[in-house]
């Protein structure tokens, strides 16, 4: 069939930097927008993320303004990634393999500095705090950061021993304080009842959905400022994937949660916010329902619908 005349006759132009997108109805222009885009991409050129209003208005605790990563000095991962992470809330970040989802989570409690040759531009600002100011204390920052990894990663010591581990190496020797927070950590994390009368017992001896929640307990017994998920769920059951996924929704007002999942149906089910990257680019991001039934961009709709990725 021969679809040439149904091609637009111009050739699509992105919008000027710093100017809105531009809304289209029509579904062969929508098409040329998105392949434009992508293709503008691809060439290396800079892209304007689209951020929805409601984001941008919310009360922020962190803050991403103009942040790229370098890798040995001219691989670039991160492109002018701007986005905010509302108190008290759970943002999923989606995309296709590779385009930067972990990079950019691993950024906010500095992991990447562990990697030879990085080298980062812009700023994250966390309660109105640089994160990558000259005079930050690395060690203290990650103090203020919860970290949950893709595999159950339980210390080989008691179940006890691993949710209060962060109090330990602060210097917390009470006893009494010691086991009120091994108590509602474990309450937050669901696991409580499950492991109440095996305190003692060795963590590894856990299921693998057991020894996640876990090491989420474990990452919320410092009270956290930010949670941070990379792929929590990959490396589990259909059954305890169900049981991360309620104690996620059960955290969602006491924490604010920032979470990589390659799963579009969990980002749907668990987060208040979504982001869209691709290619170390944050093409849109906005309220999770936007996202995935309105979104203002046709790449992430594209996206959504299985159209690449």
């Amino acid at each position: 069939m021969d679809t040439s005349t149904t091609k637009p006759t111009k050739p699509f132009t992105l919008p000027a930097r710093g100017q809105p997108p531009v809304i289209i109805d029509d579904p062969i222009q929508r098409r040329a927008a998105a392949d434009s885009l992508l293709e503008a991409i691809d060439r290396g050129e800079r892209v304007e993320t689209e951020i929805h209003k409601s984001l941008r208005a919310a009360d922020h605790v962190l803050e991403v303004r103009d942040f790229n990563l370098f890798y040995g000095g001219t691989a670039q991962a991160l492109f002018d990634v701007n986005i905010g992470l509302p108190r008290h809330q759970v943002t999923s970040l989606i995309g296709p393999s590779g385009c930067g989802k972990s990079t950019l989570l691993r950024s906010v409690n500095r992991m990447n500095d562990l990697i030879d040759g990085v080298r980062t531009e812009g700023e994250m600002i966390l309660e109105g705090e640089s994160i990558y100011g000259p005079s930050v204390d690395v060690i203290e920052l990650r103090k203020r950061m919860g970290m949950v990894f893709q595999k159950p990663n339980p210390f080989p010591m008691s179940i006890y021993e691993n949710v209060i581990y962060p109090l330990r190496i602060d210097g917390e020797r009470d006893k009494a304080v010691l086991a009120e927070v091994c108590e509602k950590s474990l309450r937050h994390a669901a696991l409580w009842d499950e492991a109440k009368d095996r305190l003692k017992d060795s963590a590894l001896g856990l299921s693998g959905g057991q020894q996640q929640r876990l090491c989420i307990a474990r990452a919320v017994a410092a009270e956290p400022e930010v949670l941070l998920m990379d792929e929590p769920c990959s490396a589990l059951d259909p059954i305890a994937t169900g049981r991360i996924e309620e104690l996620i929704d059960e955290l969602r007002g006491s924490y604010t949660v920032l979470i990589v999942t390659h799963n579009m149906q969990q980002a749907s089910r668990t987060s208040d916010f979504t982001a869209f990257m691709y290619r170390g680019y944050l093409i849109e991001a906005g309220p999770t329902q936007d996202i995935f039934t309105s979104p203002h961009r046709q790449e992430t709709e594209d996206y959504i619908t299985g159209r690449f990725g």
